[in-house]
């Protein structure tokens, strides 16, 4: 088995290109190719903005995600390592979120699914990206899984962006 941090670390330079092309063609950055990573061919991707709760920068992450009812489901995976993102704990200390999805951005809630939402939304996330079942092994610690529910729309989340470690 890769070892998590390891992992990771091979990402950052794909998370990095990933962030410019969505900045750059939102449009079509909203899909990746993640057969390259064991999920499907045109996986959803949206970038999540946060602040960073030591620094006070805005954080730009790409992340998969997946449609649960009205709100959209990410997961807390960080590769499946002992530790939770840096961008979950960022968020942990804000109530509201901003967020954008293709050529939409977004300002809106968040909360963390709890109980059987939970397990039933985890499942759901481990059919659309199987690589979620792997990193599930890697830990010990329960993995969020995080909706995100957009409130008003944005003209716009530019920004000068840096990638969450």
């Amino acid at each position: 088995m890769v070892d998590a941090g390891e992992f990771m670390a091979s990402l950052k330079p794909w998370f990095a290109e990933h962030l410019q092309q969505y900045l750059s063609d939102p449009e079509s950055a909203q899909y990746i190719d993640g057969r390259q990573f064991g999920g499907g061919e045109k996986t959803t991707c949206l970038l999540l903005h946060t602040i960073g709760r030591k620094s006070g920068a805005e954080r730009v992450t790409p992340l998969i995600y997946d449609r649960a009812g009205d709100e959209f489901m990410i997961i807390a995976s960080n590769g499946g390592q002992d530790f939770h993102p840096s961008w979950f704990l960022n968020l942990s200390e804000k109530p509201d979120v901003r967020f954008r999805i293709g050529l939409d951005c977004f300002e809106g809630t968040w909360r963390v699914a709890e109980g059987v939402e939970r397990e039933r939304l985890w499942a759901q996330m481990k059919a659309y990206y199987p690589p979620y079942q792997e990193y599930e092994s890697r830990t010990d610690r329960q993995i969020p899984v995080v909706l995100l529910r957009a409130g008003s729309t944005i003209s716009d989340l530019s920004t000068s962006p840096r990638k969450e470690g």
